[in-house]
């Protein structure tokens, strides 16, 4: 009688291979079998197609779009995202890119490059010609994108990638409007209308946000409902690497924005609480507004309280700096109430602030009045920021006015209105002819030269090129880059002379 052992379990590797396997050949079967691959790459090919079609709907979701933001109506900026064609060819260059399609892949390139230029351009100058240029609430949700906007893009994708296989395409409408490509376009056409670059970078990045996660999703997909390329395994490969690394590298700057996000969320918790510490119980914080692009941050609030404290606005100022580890400037505004105070006082309380700040915007509507004759310029182009109490115009050419003239009509009006910062921009003109020294220093005229020349070149943004006498040029060129101007010495005899860098020189 043989006595034989009995065979050994499988292993569990073995066992996962053999599950993996199955799976694998019931994917095959059962659902990339079930898909018409030509069908599907015949129809994103017709998506892709730079038509008569695709540019008048992109031209009037573009259209719409941009109304919308202006107008801050989310039912019509909806409307605008149902009828872009944007999916189409951002869907194709993903596809293209799963069966290495080059040919198709530029001219999906081609169709959506055309159609977001067209669509920016158009927005801009209908922004241009608009006499509403405000930065709405609609606007301003479209300059911060962050990590979760690249996770909207990417289940938004995935979703549109599966209804384009699986020949269910009706939920594209879903996608479109979570993805929402048009109203990104339309606000980098606003930014670039209103010469704004925080709104023009921060809507552009969250296009090419949704633009590669889109692209990267369908390639993904694309790949998982089994089309195939021509590219060898190391190709492949890199490949995939690249558009990986893209993926994280886009997902990068975007997470350190959600981060920034949470920051300035958190700091707006610690902001009321830092407040309200300051004063009794009973006491009401109101009108709070943070700056948080301020250098230092700039924080404003109004308070009614039972007891006015003197020292409040220090205090909270510097417990503020030391619970946010960054400086900031408070203005802290208290009105006085009893400890019973009535719905009624409190009221009049209210219309008070109210009419205060009417009387404010007044004051910033005379301001802005007056700015505009000084410059020679029409009222609506004189830019007024009451919050921060400032005011900016750029004046028209007046004829037989210097830079002179200038810096006398904006230290006039300053000077009427102490707690505002006038900033009136002169045209490019001619800068003072030389620098008078003596005694190895500027003499009082020199003096009075580089501080117009100072001026000048910070109001216009430009460096100055001094010429002359080393020494004297040095000396000067010390004065004016305290102030912050690029100076350029060329060295020579003579009077020292001061005139324009070249620009991008």
């Amino acid at each position: 009688m043989n006595d034989t052992s009995a065979s050994p379990p499988p292993s569990l590797t073995a066992n996962l291979a053999r599950t993996l396997a199955d799976l694998r050949a019931w994917w095959n079967e059962r659902v990339i079998g079930q898909v018409d691959q030509a069908e599907v790459i015949a129809r994103r090919r017709e998506d892709c197609e730079l038509s008569e079609r695709y540019l008048f709907m992109t031209a009037m979701s573009g259209g719409i779009a941009i109304l919308g933001l202006l107008l801050s109506s989310p039912a019509v900026v909806i409307g605008a995202m149902l009828l872009s064609p944007l999916m189409g060819p951002i869907m194709g260059l993903g596809f293209a890119l799963a069966i290495g399609d080059w040919n198709w892949l530029k001219q999906s390139g081609r169709t959506l490059l055309a159609g977001s230029l067209m669509a920016i351009v158009l927005c801009a100058v209908l922004v241009f010609l608009s006499p509403i240029q405000t930065i709405t609430s609609e606007i301003a949700a479209r300059t911060r994108p962050n990590l979760f906007d690249l996770f909207v893009a990417l289940f938004s994708a995935l979703a549109g990638a599966y209804a384009m296989i699986r020949g269910r395409e009706g939920t594209i409408v879903g996608v479109a409007i979570a993805t929402a490509l048009m109203p990104p376009l339309a606000t980098v056409g606003f930014g670039l209308a209103t010469w704004n670059w925080t709104v023009f970078s921060g809507a552009l990045l969250l296009f090419v946000t949704n633009l590669l996660t889109i692209a990267l999703t369908a390639f993904a997909m694309a790949k998982l409902y089994g089309f195939t390329n021509s590219l060898s395994a190391r190709n492949t490969m890199f490949q995939n690497v690249a558009l990986l690394t893209v993926f994280i590298g886009l997902a990068v700057p975007l997470g350190y924005s959600l981060q920034q996000i949470a920051w300035e969320t958190n700091a707006q918790r610690i902001v009321r609480s830092a407040l309200r510490d300051q004063f009794a119980d009973g006491s009401q914080l109101d009108a709070l507004e943070i700056d948080f692009s301020a250098v230092p941050v700039a924080v404003s609030a109004v308070v009614f309280t039972p007891a006015l404290r003197p020292d409040a606005e220090r205090a909270a100022e510097r417990a503020l700096s030391e619970r946010l580890g960054e400086p900031v400037a408070l203005e802290l505004v208290q009105y006085e109430v009893g400890t019973s105070a009535t719905a009624a006082e409190r009221a009049q309380l209210a219309a008070a602030r109210e009419r205060e700040e009417a009387r404010a915007s007044s004051r910033a509507q005379a301001l802005a009045v007056r700015l505009a004759l000084a410059a020679g310029v029409a009222e609506d182009e004189v830019l007024i920021d009451p919050s921060r109490r400032r005011a900016l115009v750029r004046a028209q050419r007046l004829d037989g006015a210097s830079l002179a003239t200038y810096r006398a009509l904006e230290a006039r009006i300053a000077a009427s209105e102490p707690d505002w910062t006038i900033e009136l921009i002169p045209p490019e003109a001619a800068l003072p002819a030389a620098i008078a020294f003596a005694g190895g220093a500027p003499d009082e005229a020199g003096t009075r030269a580089l501080e117009l020349t100072a001026w000048a070149a910070a109001r216009l943004g430009r460096g100055v090129v001094l010429t002359g006498n080393p020494d004297e040029a040095e000396a000067a060129a010390a004065i004016l880059r305290e102030a912050g101007v690029a100076t350029t010495i060329r060295p020579g005899t003579g009077v020292l002379r001061v005139g324009w860098a070249q620009v991008g020189g």
